[in-house]
């Protein structure tokens, strides 16, 4: 796991790592945000703020639990509370990234998990990509459900939202997103002439060994 420090070249790398993702169209405008894990603290992409316009100084420090300051300029990312969930929930990763990618999305809208339709869904952990229930954008029940779902997954789909993921560093986690947005939408594809034939838990226990180094960025 890559252990971060607050400083100028983190905040940068969350900035340019925001910029990479509207970039290869994972993204769209602000509607996704990054944390990651530094001593004592998350940093967090703050609320609003497009990417372009955004220097390392607006990342906002957020605390490891309870509510954050909210009375300066800039507040953290709407969703603080679910990047907050998953890094106490997680001590095994440094980073979590959410987007509206489009094909996670639209199979989030079907209130679907992504099944074993592919060895690559060892990435995330398990024999699937699991969906949470819908609840309220930047809620305490949505951030609730995110924890749960991903325990024992590195990433998930949000019902009628997005995908949200998460790394044992930055490169790790962005990896995952793009990887997901590639797995629905060969899913999605697959399903337009018939259901796609599944792996079964045995091949798929074979896959997940395999992967215990298996991408960039540990």
């Amino acid at each position: 796991m890559t252990r971060y420090e607050d400083t100028t070249e983190t905040r940068q790398a969350i900035i340019d790592a925001c910029r990479w993702m509207n970039d290869r169209g994972i993204n769209q405008g602000t509607s996704g945000n990054i944390s990651v894990r530094v001593p004592g603290a998350i940093l967090i992409t703050p609320s609003g703020v497009p990417y372009d316009r955004m220097t390392p100084d607006m990342i906002v420090r957020l605390v490891t639990e309870g509510e954050p300051d909210m009375s300066g300029d800039l507040r953290p990312s709407t969703e603080w509370r679910f990047h907050q969930y998953l890094m106490a929930a997680r001590p095994d990763v440094s980073a979590a990234v959410h987007a509206h990618p489009a094909h996670c999305t639209a199979v989030a809208m079907q209130g679907q998990p992504i099944p074993a339709c592919h060895y690559m869904i060892a990435a995330f952990g398990g024999n699937d990509v699991p969906i949470t229930p819908y609840a309220l954008f930047g809620s305490a029940e949505l951030a609730g459900y995110v924890a749960d779902a991903m325990r024992d997954r590195h990433g998930c789909l949000m019902a009628s939202h997005g995908a949200t993921v998460v790394g044992e560093s930055l490169d790790r986690a962005l990896w995952r997103m793009e990887e997901l947005e590639n797995l629905a939408r060969v899913y999605l594809l697959s399903r337009m002439s018939g259901e796609p034939v599944l792996l079964t838990d045995a091949q798929m226990e074979e896959v997940i060994a395999a992967f215990s180094n298996y991408g960039p960025g540990k």
